[in-house]
């Protein structure tokens, strides 16, 4: 079975089987990040844009790199991109960031995501990527372009936001 960053190579020289595998592999991961990010809004646009970035500059991805993280950091800056657009009012952002996979089943579940839409966006970031995915903090931080110091300080900064919105809200 290819590596992702070997697929990676193989779309560069244009072998389509491997965009279908890695878009396999990534379809569900990359949709909930761009889901939590966004509220569910446009995420099938971003998805895609996401995808078509990979296509177009998949000369440039770097081997010796892990795939995961360059997927995500054009995932990571489309959505910034996208929410630059939703404060400058062209957009609307709802309160629900919810993934596709843990839409409420429970109540719990339900105050998690309200919970983790009350976050600052850097620190959702952080979260979704750390939490959700499992990324390492160093992977974070190649992820969002920032120093590993930065990724341990916004975690801390959002559970402590996150523990504090609990003792509030009884939640």
């Amino acid at each position: 079975m290819a590596t992702d960053e070997e697929l990676a190579g193989r779309l560069a020289r244009g072998d389509e089987t491997a965009l279908r595998e890695l878009l396999r592999r990534y379809e569900g991961p990359l949709s909930s990040f761009i889901y939590r990010q966004t509220g569910g809004h446009e995420v099938e646009d971003i998805f895609q844009e996401t995808w078509w970035r990979v296509v177009r500059h998949s000369a440039r991805f770097d081997p010796t790199r892990r795939f995961s993280t360059w997927l995500f950091q054009i995932a990571v800056n489309l959505c910034r991109d996208w929410h630059r657009r939703v404060a400058s009012g062209t957009q609307e952002l709802g309160d629900d960031l919810v993934a596709p996979d843990t839409r409420p089943h429970s109540e719990a579940a339900a105050d998690v995501a309200r919970l983790l839409g009350r976050l600052p966006q850097p620190q959702r970031e952080v979260m979704v990527l750390r939490y959700y995915h499992d990324f390492s903090e160093a992977q974070t931080a190649e992820i969002l372009g920032c120093p590993r110091g930065t990724v341990k300080s916004r975690l801390h900064h959002a559970l402590v936001h996150l523990a504090s919105h609990v003792r509030k809200d009884g939640a």
